[in-house]
């Protein structure tokens, strides 16, 4: 039974989208959808892809091999509908740093290491803490990137002559600058036009592909006029009209311990960006994605897409949002792109190599202005001062030092700070019981009468204090404080934890030195505790020198009973 239970598990959390389209009845109407919003999206990722792949470091092909393998795999065995797969701005410098550093093998093999990683993780099920990582630190990160990748781009949008671009942001800058006697006007003129074309389709005809028209335009104007600007086929001879036979590339240990950590940074910077793109397509869709699956699906892709030579491969928030945006019907959309893709590679290859490098710079730049999300971006810096240091370091860690330690130290400032605020939240109160407020005892004996105390008075005797909100290792010098603050010396402690939201190993301990210290002045410690998680934290720390009861007026009435019971008589 038990079994037959975690089978069905696995298979909910495991089965493609596809599958289900197809188990659900795929109809003509549904493959038409598909079509014409693969072809869109195809439209789409066909000068991105190349963009990325020249900013990347290595050649346009490249770029384009991930968008057809990586892009196929994607869509045919992941857990969203709508994603699309491809090589990503978001990757441009990491991969540039690959192959500055290990070379384009080493790269190759940093993304095969990374899709096992990925597809660990998705079998592990470890795509939904995804999801923890905070937005001031989403915000930063995206927009560290949109100023590297808009900075990888002067050089080919000034049309320098630069013999060796660096890859940190301030010696690129220093670099480019001492090259800007070298700059080429023309080149500034086909970005000129291809920004401008780009925002004049836009806000005319939103619904037409204002990339590709732009490029076209572009490269119309360049090559027609015979202006004196780098192209695809002047710097990289073009792209082959064949695809490459697959090959595995050099393994050996050393090499797979030098390019660890660069596969690591690939695998981190992966899982981020594919599920954000699949939780903006659920936003678009109302649909659901399933996080594990679509892991395994990237690790997938990472795998099979270096085999043919191609560069890393994630979800595309842009290419996703144009897909629903254009009626797809499910993930055979995702599918098609990827052929409308390989068509081009092997029909209109050629034609590529006339397309300036300045209408593609020019296209980045276009992307890494629409990545900055700016009202975000500014509310988070008014919002809190705490939210404004996470989102500033995390920025400032992106851009001048590297991706990775940008995310995990936002990550660890947010976690500081989530755990500062807690700390803050929780409150601690002390009073001693009204007489009035006696019961009978905890065993059905009657209480004795009480008429010789004033039935309003408090009782000196015993001292309830309530600890309201999340009790853990951030909260509890506080409460600790609030202990030793009680000046007088009751003989009976009442400690009810039943507002307690959270409680860790700390606060216990806490607890337990708290009894031990009233035990030395013969005091006893009651604890009333109200949420189940609360009290199975307590037992399973076994505390010791307590007595535990189910509310705090049965506690008072016990606490009163010993009382009595230890008076002289």
């Amino acid at each position: 039974m038990g079994t037959a239970a975690n089978s069905s598990e696995f298979l909910d959390l495991y089965t493609p989208k596809l599958w289900t389209i197809l188990k659900q009845g795929y109809g003509l109407a549904g493959l038409r959808a598909d079509a014409v919003a693969g072809l869109t999206v195809a439209i789409v990722a066909l000068p991105l892809s190349m963009a990325i792949a020249i900013a990347s470091g290595v050649t346009p092909d490249r770029g384009l091999y991930a968008s057809i393998f990586g892009g196929f795999i994607v869509s045919a065995l992941g857990g969203s509908r709508f994603q699309i797969g491809g090589p990503a701005g978001a990757f441009i410098v990491l991969v540039a740093a690959a192959v500055a550093q290990h070379g384009v093998e080493g790269l190759l093999l940093a993304t095969l290491i990374s899709g096992l990683m990925l597809i660990a993780m998705g079998l592990l099920r470890l795509g939904v803490f995804i999801k923890y990582i905070p937005y001031p630190v989403t915000v930063g990160f995206t927009a560290g990137i949109a100023v590297i990748i808009f900075a990888s781009q002067i050089k080919d949008l000034l049309g320098l002559r630069l013999d060796h671009e660096p890859g940190p942001l301030w010696p690129k800058l220093q670099a480019i600058g001492g090259a800007l006697p070298t700059f080429g006007v023309m080149a500034v003129v086909v970005a000129a036009v291809t920004v401008g074309v780009i925002l004049l389709v836009r806000r005319l005809r939103p619904q037409w592909p204002s990339f590709l028209i732009a490029v076209a335009v572009a490269t119309v104007l360049a090559s027609g006029l015979q202006w004196p600007v780098d192209t695809i086929g002047s710097r990289f001879g073009g792209i082959p009209q064949t695809l490459p036979m697959p090959h595995w590339p050099a393994i050996t240990w050393d090499k797979v311990v030098a390019v660890l950590p660069t596969a690591l940074a690939f695998t981190l910077l992966g899982c981020i960006e594919s599920l954000l793109s699949a939780v903006v397509a659920d936003s678009m869709t109302g649909r659901r994605h399933r996080s594990n699956c679509e892991l395994v699906a990237q690790g997938v892709a990472n795998v099979v897409t270096p085999l043919f030579g191609g560069i890393c491969v994630t979800g595309n928030i842009a290419r996703t949002a144009t897909n629903v945006r254009s009626g797809a019907h499910g993930p055979v959309a995702g599918m098609l792109h990827a052929v409308f893709l390989l068509l081009f590679v092997l029909v209109a290859a050629p034609v590529a190599s006339y397309i300036p490098l300045a209408a593609l710079a020019g296209v980045l730049v276009i992307v890494a202005w629409n990545m900055v999300e700016k009202h975000a971006f500014m509310l988070l810096l008014r919002a809190s001062w705490g939210d404004a240091i996470v989102l500033m370091v995390t920025f400032l860690l992106v851009i001048f030092r590297d991706l990775s330690e940008g995310i995990l130290v936002g990550f660890a400032c947010s976690t500081l700070l989530f755990l500062h605020r807690m700390s803050q939240a929780v409150s601690v109160e002390h009073h001693s019981p009204r007489v009035e407020d006696d019961v009978p005892d905890a065993v059905g004996e009657p209480s004795e009468d009480l008429d010789s105390r004033s039935p309003a008075a408090n009782d000196p005797e015993i001292a309830v204090i309530r600890v309201t909100g999340a009790f853990f290792f951030g909260a509890t010098a506080a409460v600790e404080s609030v202990l030793d603050r009680i000046a007088d010396q009751p003989k009976a402690y009442i400690m009810d934890l039943s507002a307690v939201s959270l409680l860790d190993a700390t606060a216990v301990a806490s607890i337990e030195g708290f009894a031990h210290k009233a035990k030395r002045r013969k005091a006893r410690v009651y604890i009333t505790a109200g949420t189940p998680a609360v009290r199975r934290t307590l037992v399973s720390h076994g505390i010791r020198g307590v007595r535990f009861c189910d509310d705090i007026h049965t506690a008072t009435a016990l606490a009163r009973r010993k009382l009595r019971q230890a008076a002289p008589a």
